[in-house]
């Protein structure tokens, strides 16, 4: 069968499953539109934990920019594993203990204060909308090759299938969906891997065929990738061209904006007590490992096998895979000395995104491209977040593996995306609506204001995926610096320093959620490309690393405020002593 059939036989059956799960668990009660009920069991949550987090820039796009510009891309692995550490083991049973399933809700009561509730409210917004962006990007760019429609029609599909599960299932629905898309978009990364692994290094098992020698070599996999690179004049796959401090800036960004991701804190209120959280933080960690650990060695085998089926062949003798990544405008060939020759070389292939003239093809029947780039001998344009979803078609896989890769993304996009958009309903919902604007609300009114702001919501991410501002991992990144910046001292300061006050928390939230805003805008929006470049940048600090400063101008702001300003209320400075205090456990007795 072809990869369409296939493409069409696996995504309507995963798709059927996740709806016939929405049904099955959709929720009656507001508690199991928020959290679940509370009763999801450590193994299931742990799951759906790990779905919720490997989100289309863990499937689709880190692979993808790790195969690109190689050891620099370790900072996505490093930032997002050890983030997640952080959360789990620091921050999520202390907040599960506080009892509050939203951040905003935390900073409210924690703050005493709706002026921080509403100020919490709205990073909550700010960060899950660019965080969802990326997410239906990826659904986009998933539809555009497997089902072979639009980008822009892919993600209204999309839509319409996170509208149906999040709306009527809320996180009830959600929570069993992810079980099930855990299991697809694991199977689904794997599957490739392990059967390149074999082909390329006869070692069936990818994170040790990643220091592997080539089958019927003694070259090293990363040896012949060093060459690959320099040959083509790109930096050695091993070697990194970022400056140690922006690699730290960036790291950090993407640690602690991970412990003030809304999304992923409210999963460890799904279960019924505090030590099932830590429970499902162990469960998820290891399920995240399993993904985490193999995308290097999928990024180098991508590579690999890209450099070596495109450079310096002919366009005429390329496999099907070119040209059907070319029909979704993600890669394009122009043929600049028309020798028929594709040059893969370091350097922009056009100006910008590729433009193909429609209904025009080039004298070697590649699909015609406007604005090339006259400084570059490059003639290929690859998008970076296509290369693990082409790669199984790049390595000759059977087509059923093929099509599966594309089951695995959407399952990876569609995911978070769902739990993106509950963290916005309730924003506004239980965090605005019930708590500021109207605290009569009945339950079955909360209900059905959250369905509404979830229908809202994603129309709005919709928007985001036509028009992104950039790859997917970049728009991820943003959003884990928004959320470093703003949430991630107002939740440890409210959890480990009792003199922290509503009015340094809101200080030091709006001081480091502007800065941070102000600079990605300034970089990424309003100076040209030639512009943003490390020489240019504060501390040479790229916006991607930037959550990190704003963070830190964040405490500075706080920790000043604070101490300027009224001690908290003594019951609040108790309610922070409480929650750090293990239940059963006596006083501290001064000797």
């Amino acid at each position: 069968m072809s990869i369409l059939v296939w493409t069409y036989i696996l995504v309507g059956i995963t798709f059927a499953l996740y709806i016939g799960i929405a049904i099955w668990s959709r929720a009656g009660s507001t508690k199991e539109f928020y959290v679940a009920g509370g009763g999801v069991s450590p193994l299931a949550n742990g799951m759906a934990t790990a779905a919720d987090w490997m989100s289309a820039a863990s499937f689709i796009s880190m692979a993808g920019i790790i195969s690109f510009v190689g050891y620099d891309g370790s900072v996505y692995l490093m930032g997002w594993t050890g983030g997640y550490v952080l959360l789990a083991l620091v921050l999520a049973p202390y907040l599960r203990k506080f009892g509050k399933f939203t951040v905003p809700d935390f900073v409210g009561d924690r703050y005493y204060s709706d002026t921080a509730r509403l100020v919490a409210v709205v990073c909550a917004l700010f960060v899950s909308f660019t965080y969802v962006a990326g997410q239906m990007r990826g659904v986009g760019v998933v539809f555009a090759r497997f089902l072979e429609v639009p980008v822009e029609l892919g993600v209204i599909i999309g839509m319409c299938i996170v509208f149906f599960y999040a709306v009527l299932g809320g996180m009830k629905g959600i929570t069993y969906t992810q079980v099930a898309q855990y299991c697809v978009l694991m199977f689904a990364f794997l599957v490739p891997a392990i059967f390149i692994s074999i082909q390329m290094t006869g070692n069936p098992i990818p994170q040790i065929g990643f220091g592997s020698t080539l089958t019927g070599s003694e070259t090293y996999l990363l040896d012949k990738l060093d060459g690959l690179n320099q040959e083509l004049g790109f930096a050695a796959y091993t070697d990194g061209a970022k400056s140690k401090i922006d690699i730290f800036f960036i790291t950090a960004a993407l640690m602690v904006g991970t412990a003030g991701l809304p999304h992923v804190i409210v999963r460890f209120f799904t279960v019924p007590r505090v030590k099932d959280a830590r429970i499902s933080g162990g469960y998820a960690l290891i399920f995240i490992a399993l993904l985490y650990t193999t995308a290097p060695a999928l990024a180098a085998f991508a590579r690999t096998n890209l450099i070596e089926t495109v450079s310096n062949n002919k366009y005429s003798d390329m496999p099907a895979w070119v040209a059907n990544w070319e029909k979704t405008g993600l890669l394009g060939w122009i043929d600049k000395n028309d020798d028929g020759v594709i040059q893969y070389v370091a350097g922009k292939a056009v100006v910008g995104k590729p433009e193909f003239v429609e209904g025009k093809k080039g004298k070697h029947g590649e699909l015609m491209i406007a604005n090339p780039d006259a400084s570059s001998k490059n003639e290929l344009y690859i998008d970076r977040d296509i290369i693990v979803l082409a790669n199984p078609e790049i390595a000759n896989l059977p087509n059923w593996v093929v099509a599966l890769i594309g089951a695995g993304g959407l399952a990876a996009a569609l995911s978070t995306a769902a739990g993106l958009l509950l963290v916005i309903s309730s924003s506004i919902s239980h965090d605005l609506l019930k708590k500021v604007v109207m605290p009569t609300i009945s339950e079955e009114g909360e209900l059905i204001a959250a369905r509404i702001a979830a229908a809202v919501a994603v129309t709005i991410a919709g928007l985001f995926g036509i028009y992104p501002p950039g790859f997917v991992a970049e728009v991820v990144a943003f959003a884990f610096g928004l959320a470093a910046a703003s949430f991630f001292p107002a939740i440890v300061m409210g959890i480990f320093y009792k003199r922290m006050n509503k009015e340094g928390a809101i200080a030091g939230m709006i001081s480091g959620l502007v800065f941070t805003i102000v600079y990605i805008v300034y970089f990424k929006f309003v100076v040209d490309s030639s512009q943003n470049i490390p020489a240019n940048w504060l501390f040479e600090i790229s916006p991607e690393g930037i959550g990190t400063l704003g963070m830190l101008i964040n405490f500075i702001v706080s920790i000043t405020v604070s101490s300027l300003t009224p001690a908290p209320p003594q019951e609040v400075q108790d309610i922070v002593e409480d929650i750090r205090l293990p239940r059963g456990a006596g006083q501290a007795v001064d000797h």
